[in-house]
C-alpha cells in the first residue's frame, strides 16, 4: 500500500512538472539603458514559421531630477530583425511606445535591433527602454480571437493547447535541425583531426628515413661503415 501511494505521488508529481512546462510562458521582459544614440542588439533563437511579438516603451531620463519620464512625439525607435542568414526580415520606425511583429522564415537566431531616431550631438541624454518579446503561441492574442471568431471557453482553451502543441513541435523540430548540424561539425572536425594525424605521421616516417639515408652517407664518406 505504501508502495503504492509512492508511485502515485511519483506519477502525480511527473504530470504536474509536465503541465507545467506546458503552459510556461516563452516571453524575454527586460528593459535597459542606451544612450539616445546608441543602438542595442539581442539574440533570440526562433524556430521556422513562428510569430513574434515585440511590445516597448521608451522613457528619457530628465536631466534636472535624474527620473525617467515619457518622451514626446518626436522621439521614435527604428527596428531591425535579420534572420540567420543576415537577410533582413524588419525594418521600420515606431513611435516611443508601441509593438513590433514580424514571422520568421528560416530556423536560427535572429538578431533584434533597436535605435531612436534622435539627430543630437555627442551621444545626447539617456534613455530607458522597456521590452518584452513573445515567440510563438504566446505572441496571440486569445481575447481577440475568441472576440472573433466568437469562440466558447472550452473551444478557446482547445485553441490554446493546440497552438501549444504546434509550437512545441516547431521547438523540438528546431532542437533536431541543431543537433544535425552539431554532429555534421563534429564528424568534419574529427575526419580533420585524423587526416592532419596522418600527415604528421608521413611527415615523420620521410623526415625519418630522409635523415637514416643522410647519416649512412655521411658515414660511407668517412669510410666509418
Amino acid at each position: 500500500m505504501m508502495w503504492h501511494s509512492g508511485k502515485m505521488l511519483w506519477i502525480s508529481t511527473n504530470f504536474c512538472c509536465f503541465l507545467l512546462f506546458m503552459f510556461i510562458t516563452t516571453a524575454s521582459s527586460l528593459y535597459f539603458h542606451i544612450g539616445e544614440t546608441e543602438k542595442k542588439c539581442f539574440i533570440e533563437e526562433i524556430p521556422d514559421d513562428t510569430m513574434v511579438v515585440g511590445v516597448y516603451k521608451v522613457e528619457m531620463q530628465d536631466p534636472q531630477t535624474r527620473q525617467f519620464v515619457h518622451t514626446g512625439p518626436e522621439l521614435g525607435m527604428f527596428v531591425t530583425v535579420n534572420d540567420p542568414e543576415s537577410k533582413n526580415i524588419l525594418a521600420r520606425t515606431y513611435a516611443a511606445e508601441g509593438r513590433f511583429t514580424f514571422t520568421s522564415h528560416t530556423a536560427g537566431e535572429h538578431s533584434i535591433c533597436l535605435h531612436s531616431n534622435s539627430t543630437a550631438w555627442f551621444g545626447g541624454g539617456q534613455l530607458r527602454v522597456h521590452l518584452d518579446i513573445q515567440v510563438g503561441e504566446h505572441a496571440n492574442d486569445y481575447q481577440q480571437i475568441a472576440t472573433k471568431d466568437k469562440l466558447t471557453e472550452l473551444q478557446l482553451r482547445v485553441r490554446q493547447l493546440l497552438d501549444q502543441v504546434d509550437q512545441i513541435q516547431k521547438e523540438q523540430n528546431y532542437q533536431r535541425t541543431r543537433e544535425e548540424r552539431f554532429r555534421q561539425t563534429s564528424e568534419s572536425t574529427n575526419q580533420r583531426v585524423l587526416w592532419w594525424s596522418l600527415v604528421q605521421t608521413l611527415v615523420l616516417v620521410v623526415t625519418g628515413f630522409w635523415q637514416m639515408r643522410h647519416l649512412k652517407s655521411f658515414f660511407e664518406a668517412k669510410k666509418l661503415v
